[in-house]
């Protein structure tokens, strides 16, 4: 049997969309899409919620505020950071391994290391994290009060790192073009300007433009990160001793 079509002149009825059905996990998820895509200052309760095809009021039966909103996105970033298990005799290695672990989640959702900085680990996988670098420190004989300095330390060193690369973010996204296109053409210019600075008054400068210029984002994390974990273990030498061979 054939259905019969409706008049002409009668408006056609709009199915209605599925509800989406709110939760804590749909929340955070849709805040760290945002911040992703368009940055930190992007995310509110109410894009959020227009994001899910709601209204603000209904994300509070979840999340409090925006705040507890970035501490969720926050923890759950760090959720995709491996920790290993300690071995006293990889420690150092494990301890590199770590933190270039950190140091490419941050570098993936550059803004979240705004969170990151000044906030004090409450989060599960935050807080998994913490221990898990007390652990492979411990286990590798590093004194117990600069294990907990060193917890702070590197922290910083990946928040601040990943933070200085959101600030480059946002000012491509805000300049229109792609991020590879932006980047080259503002280098270019820092070394143009460089190169043309007067000799007389900054002779090092110019004459070392390359090695200022040249090493790419990775390898000067990495390079500060060896400097650091190179002191690291010289607390370790310090605390055991010399050792003599009989």
């Amino acid at each position: 049997m054939t259905d019969i079509p409706a008049p002409p002149w009668r408006k056609a009825r709009r199915a209605n969309a599925p509800r989406t059905v709110l939760s804590r996990d749909l929340i955070v998820a849709t805040g760290l899409r945002i911040i992703d895509s368009e940055g930190l200052d992007a995310l509110s309760m109410r894009r959020v919620a227009q994001e899910l095809g709601t209204g603000p009021a209904s994300l509070y039966a979840h999340v409090e505020n925006k705040e507890e909103l970035l501490d969720l996105i926050y923890d759950e970033v760090m959720g995709e950071i491996r920790v290993p298990d300690p071995d006293p005799e990889r420690w150092l290695e494990q301890l590199r391994e770590l933190i270039m672990d950190e140091f490419r989640v941050f570098r993936a959702h550059a803004d979240i290391a705004k969170v990151g900085l000044a906030t004090v680990p409450t989060g599960p996988n935050a807080l998994r994290i913490g221990e898990g670098q007390l652990a492979i420190m411990l286990a590798g004989g590093v004194p117990p009060k600069v294990a907990g300095l060193m917890v702070d330390r590197l922290g910083l060193y990946v928040s601040s790192d990943a933070y200085e690369g959101s600030l480059y973010i946002t000012r491509q996204r805000a300049s229109g073009k792609d991020l590879e296109s932006f980047m080259g053409e503002f280098f270019g210019q820092v070394e143009e300007f460089y190169r043309g600075l007067p000799t007389d008054r900054f002779p090092n400068l110019v004459a070392q433009i390359d090695n200022l210029m040249n090493p790419g984002g990775v390898e000067r994390f990495e390079f500060g990160l060896d400097l650091i974990l190179r002191g690291l273990a010289s607390c370790v030498e310090e605390a055991t001793g010399p050792t003599t061979k009989g």
